[in-house]
């Protein structure tokens, strides 16, 4: 409603243009020689109060409309106040009004006087006429609210034309007669209906200013004369004008159709009728246009769509159209139902396939080989639950982000909740080759025969998805691998502790490699495939490279696999896998525990690269407690630290059959930890669980890498990767 760029409020007012504020640039409003649209705003005040003209006029504008073209604004009222001794001069007061353009609305104001000892007085600004009315009584029983007749109150029009006024009022006795109750006489011009006449008026007049009502045009001229200067016609685009009928100048109002602000250029737009039905009735197909909407009655209808009353008729049914119009609902009809049964057709089409997917992904994934093994089983090994996809969609929303518990290169771990409450990490791989399916059963065979309390348990798989998800027992706490190198971790990791987890460890390796009915050897013992609980108690996981050793046999030739850093370097050699391989690598990972460093980092200078051999080296110049974590080094138990170094010496010698066997490791750490902790803490014996079961050969890769961030085992394409001739 306002020009851009101009001021378009002043308070609580809204400023229309052709009215501008006196802040504004000159363009923001017009001036004519007999037409002033100026607002002088008073920004000293909090809300802004807008004045007219200047603010010297004292006239406060409220409202201006620019389809009423009129304004609204606070006046004060005349008062005459008598006491005792006579009239108060000190509060007499008149009241005038001077406006240089804008005339008194004569169809929205009165004039009013209240008082029961009253004559007021309306005397034109340039006293063409004059005009009055006198309200009296002498008992206040006599005078009724909201009665305003001429008793204690009397109200008359007011005339076009008037372009201001001076109210004066006078008395017939001194209020001599009705002084207790009617003290002072007021006269001032309303709005009507603005002020509504109460007996409590004739003690105090409960306002100090009324409101009136001001008529507003553009110019003196007429819409005939003003149409002949182009430059200073005001009316634009999709608008009418009129003549003003009060006063003079001219009106621009928009069309019938159109709203909007008739004196800005376009400023009348076309109104969508369609989008308010209930304001422009419509009983067809409503189109809107230019200036209007046009309504369409459906087939079988007529007339001009628009509803009923006056001499619209609204849509009248074709008696003669009932017919074709049964044949077209019967036709409709049987489309829906056509359409229907295609659709419950398509979709039990699509759950069928659905199901043969994943008919096929159990295949594919092993679920045969698996059930044969599973089947092959004797009844004492527990049973390894197949889940469905949908109970692990369930179980992990949807695989949501927020349930993402690790990343690694070849998949990703969820946390995830199963129906009875059990919280469990599901093992989501991002492909799967199919020449390492076997693996994949492997492990589920492995570790569903294995019965330990410092191993992961394998709590289930599922077939159905593109690719094979494992289901594990929920281990909360991360990896040994970042508890030893990470600074803030690593400082709780005390030698205690620390010796607990090597000796769960050992205890897992020697149960696997003497304690089963077939010898296991894990091949990738490390100390990311150690998982920790809250209570650091140690959980052994990854089986996917595991091989079991025939009574018959000591030793297997495979295709090498395992992690750089950890491996044997007798197996890697001669390719030929014995149960000492996992002591290499345990010893390895004992290392690890008493030096905090990594198995092979390649930011270390040449000599510190390689954990096992920088160790040997340091032990054989007794630089021992140089090298040893800062934590251990400060508890004061050397002696203990020196008999797990000679150990870690032992478990890593060249040749195999010079190291000593897990359950001597095992049977040795026991011994150290018993005398760092004198009462016990409650350890399994290593040897008290056994297997039941065989596990079949697998196909073997070379593992570079490392297992997934999470902790759990990567066992699907995870450390894959062939050996180069450098050995790296």
């Amino acid at each position: 409603m306002t020009k851009p760029g101009c001021r378009s409020v002043c308070g609580n007012l809204s400023i229309p243009y052709p009215f501008g504020t006196r802040d504004s640039r000159s363009d923001c409003r017009i001036n004519h020689s007999f037409a002033i649209f100026t607002i002088d705003c008073d920004n000293s005040t909090d809300p802004p109060i807008p004045y007219m003209d200047e603010k010297s006029s004292n006239i406060q504008i409220l409202n201006i409309s620019i389809v009423d073209h009129e304004m609204q604004v606070k006046v004060f009222p005349a008062r005459d106040c008598y006491d005792a001794s006579g009239r108060d001069w000190s509060s007499r007061k008149s009241s005038s009004l001077t406006l240089a353009d804008f005339p008194i609305s004569s169809t929205r104001n009165k004039f009013i006087a209240t008082g029961c000892d009253t004559s007021a007085y309306f005397l034109d600004r340039d006293e063409k006429f004059a005009f009055g009315c006198m309200a009296l009584c002498s008992n206040i029983s006599d005078v009724r609210n909201g009665s305003c007749s001429g008793i204690g109150c009397c109200e008359t029009s007011i005339p076009r034309g008037s372009f201001g006024y001076n109210i004066s009022v006078d008395n017939f006795y001194n209020h001599t007669n009705v002084l207790d109750f009617n003290p002072c006489s007021y006269a001032f011009v309303a709005e009507i209906g603005s002020y509504d006449f109460s007996i409590g008026d004739l003690k105090q007049l409960g306002f100090n200013q009324s409101t009136l009502v001001l008529d507003w045009a553009i110019g003196n001229q007429t819409c005939k004369d003003a149409k002949k200067n182009n430059t200073s016609y005001m009316c634009t685009n999709n608008t009418i004008c009129t003549d003003a009928n009060n006063g003079f100048g001219y009106k621009c109002s928009c069309k019938v159709g159109y709203r909007g602000n008739p004196y800005l250029t376009n400023g009348c737009q076309d109104i969508d009728e369609c989008a308010d039905r209930k304001k422009y009735p419509c009983e067809g197909k409503c189109l809107n246009v230019d200036g209007s909407y046009e309504c369409f009655c459906p087939m079988g209808y007529h007339g001009d769509g628009k509803k009923r009353g006056g001499n619209r008729q609204g849509c009248i049914a074709n008696p003669n159209s009932l017919h074709l119009m049964k044949i077209l609902v019967g036709v409709a009809g049987a489309i829906i139902v056509l359409l229907f049964s295609i659709g419950f057709l398509y979709l039990g089409h699509k759950k069928m396939k659905l199901i043969k997917l994943k008919e096929q992904y159990f295949k594919q994934n092993g679920g045969l080989l698996l059930q044969q093994q599973l089947d092959g089983q004797d009844r004492t090994t527990k049973a390894v639950k197949i889940f469905s996809a949908e109970e692990l969609n369930e179980a992990t929303n949807n695989y949501s982000e927020s349930n993402i518990v690790g990343r690694g290169g070849y998949g990703t771990v969820y946390k995830g909740s199963l129906p009875n409450g059990m919280v469990v990490a599901i093992k989501k791989s991002k492909l799967v080759a199919r020449n390492q399916i076997e693996q994949f059963i492997n492990e589920v065979i492995v570790l569903s025969q294995i019965n330990h309390r410092n191993v992961v348990k394998l709590l289930g798989c599922c077939l159905e998805t593109d690719v094979p998800l494992l289901v594990y027992e929920f281990i909360n706490n991360g990896t040994l691998f970042d508890h030893i190198h990470h600074p803030n971790k690593s400082s709780k990791l005390s030698w205690k502790i620390r010796l607990r987890i090597a000796s769960e460890t050992a205890g897992v390796l020697s149960y696997l490699h003497s304690a089963t009915s077939i010898p296991i050897i894990h091949r990738d013992v490390k100390s990311a495939n150690i998982l920790l609980d809250a209570n650091y108690t140690a959980k052994v996981s990854d089986f996917g490279a595991s091989r079991l050793v025939p009574f018959d046999q000591t030793q297997l030739f495979t295709m090498v696999q395992g992690t750089w850093g950890y491996l044997d370097p007798e197996y890697l050699q001669t390719s030929q896998l014995t149960e000492k391989s996992d002591v290499y690598s345990f010893g390895v990972m004992l290392v690890e525990l008493l030096t905090g460093k990594k198995a092979l980092s390649f930011d270390q200078s040449e000599e510190e690269r390689n954990l096992a051999m920088y160790f040997l080296s340091s032990l054989e110049n007794n630089k021992l407690f140089q090298i040893v974590e800062d934590v251990i080094a400060n508890e004061g138990i050397n002696e203990q630290v020196r008999e797990v170094s000679n150990l870690a010496k032992r478990c890593l010698s060249i040749k195999g059959e010079e190291r000593p066997t897990m359950k001597e490791v095992a049977i040795e750490l026991e011994g150290l930890k018993a005398m760092a902790n004198p009462i016990g803490d409650g350890n399994i014996d290593v040897n008290q669980e056994e297997m039941a079961h065989l596990l079949k050969e697998k196909t073997m890769h070379m593992d570079i890498s490392g297992t997934m961030n999470s902790g759990y085992p990567d066992t699907v394409e995870d450390h894959l990767m062939p050996i180069v001739s450098s050995g790296r």
